[in-house]
């Protein structure tokens, strides 16, 4: 098969894209695969693609662009439809959605020789389904959980998905839910999980008086609240630190929580990495203050390096990954005591820490890139295979 994955920006940092960098790579052992970016607005992209993989841009922003732009007034007709077509809360959240990456996306539509070309958000997934000849399988992949989504969003998904060739989630929560909302056919939705990386990760060695957290500096992370959470660790293990690994500008109330508290000397807030197996390696426990979660794809990371997590039983990933009490802990959502009781008792317990660290290395080989690899191949093609000959698939939907 001739595959492709269109992305936002797959030149960026981010979760989605390292996720689908995976993928493809995977995929790509049996397949021609390729990643199509709507922009590209620097020369060299954080993950590097595979060998076997194209990174190709829609539009580009560098110094160094080969992409010849549109006519404006060609760019300006396809820009007001994908603005008819995708919501404007998805717009306001993904501000990728410009003239220029738009047509970019139109014409790759109408030229592609991609079998299958698979969306991996709402927007993009609402323009496949809407400009997508019919020779091309499309696919949506969610990231988020539907609960995630504004209202005008979720109306768009009910209108538009059933269009689709089918659509991945990453959770069985999360396909129950759209199996509800959409009232799809046996076998159009599946829920596959995120993968690991290929290769063997270092070990941790769970003595080192460290707690990770890693993900975007954003409002859903919580990270104020797990710092409050932390402060009840420190009070009875004052030689414990808090690692925070992460991205982004919004970390002002953060880095203020740590002021207030008096933790600057035992929470260091860590920045980027290329190398998050790496630095989870060096710590003992995983903490997850998230609000909601798409999937935990840090957990899973975790896991692979033998580090246990500890986690708000939030919406939808960590409950669906860590088996309570085996290989990590859950406390109730929101709850900074329980989440501060939890850390404290696995720092407190290192004979408990560590067996559920044999656990959590255990429960990866859930996640192995090879059989995600191989329940996608699985569903693309039973999805080909399903594809009605004439007639909308839409018609097939209740």
């Amino acid at each position: 098969m001739r595959i492709a994955f269109v992305i936002a920006n797959g030149y960026a940092m981010g979760g989605t894209v390292r996720t689908v960098h995976n993928l493809a790579r995977g995929l790509s052992a049996h397949h021609e695969v390729e990643i199509v970016s709507l922009v590209r607005k620097r020369r060299r992209p954080f993950f590097t693609p595979d060998e076997n993989v194209r990174l190709v841009p829609l539009s580009d922003d560098t110094d160094e662009s080969r992409v010849r732009p549109p006519r404006k007034r060609v760019m300006d007709h396809w820009h007001q439809q994908a603005e008819r077509i995708v919501p404007e809360p998805e717009r306001r959240r993904n501000k990728n959605y410009t003239p220029e990456a738009v047509t970019g996306l139109r014409r790759y539509l109408r030229t592609t020789k991609a079998d299958v070309v698979i969306g991996t958000r709402p927007g993009i997934n609402l323009l496949l389904a809407e400009w997508a000849p019919s020779r091309v399988l499309t696919i949506g992949q969610e990231h988020l959980n539907l609960g995630e989504h504004n209202a005008k969003v979720r109306k768009a998904i009910t209108k538009v998905y059933p269009k689709l060739g089918g659509l991945s989630v990453l959770t069985e929560t999360d396909r129950a839910a759209y199996a509800e909302l959409l009232g799809s056919p046996e076998g159009w939705l599946t829920a596959l999980p995120n993968a690991l990386e290929p290769g063997e990760p270092p070990r941790a060695t769970l003595d080192e008086p460290i707690i990770a957290a890693a993900g975007r500096f954003s409002p859903v992370k919580q990270y104020p609240l797990l710092v409050e959470a932390f402060a009840h660790v420190v009070a009875e293990h004052p030689e414990w630190r808090l690692h925070i690994h992460g991205g982004g500008d919004r970390d002002e109330e953060l880095r203020e929580t740590v002021r207030r508290l008096g933790l600057e000397n035992n929470v260091g807030i860590m920045g980027r990495t290329t190398d998050m197996l790496g630095e989870l390696s060096k710590a003992s426990m995983l903490a997850v203050s998230s609000r909601v979660e798409g999937f935990g794809m840090t957990i899973i990371e975790a896991f692979s390096v033998g580090v246990p997590a500890v986690s708000f039983d939030c919406p939808h990933g960590p409950r669906e990954i860590i088996d309570h009490g085996r290989n990590g802990l859950l406390v109730p959502p929101q709850d900074t005591e329980a989440l501060g009781a939890a850390l404290n008792r696995l720092v407190a317990d290192r004979e408990e820490r560590h067996r559920m660290g044999a656990q959590a290395l255990a429960s990866a080989s859930d996640y192995g890139l090879e059989d995600v690899t191989a329940q996608w191949e699985a569903f693309l093609e039973q999805r080909r295979e399903r594809r009605p000959r004439r007639g909308p698939l839409a018609a097939l939907f209740s």
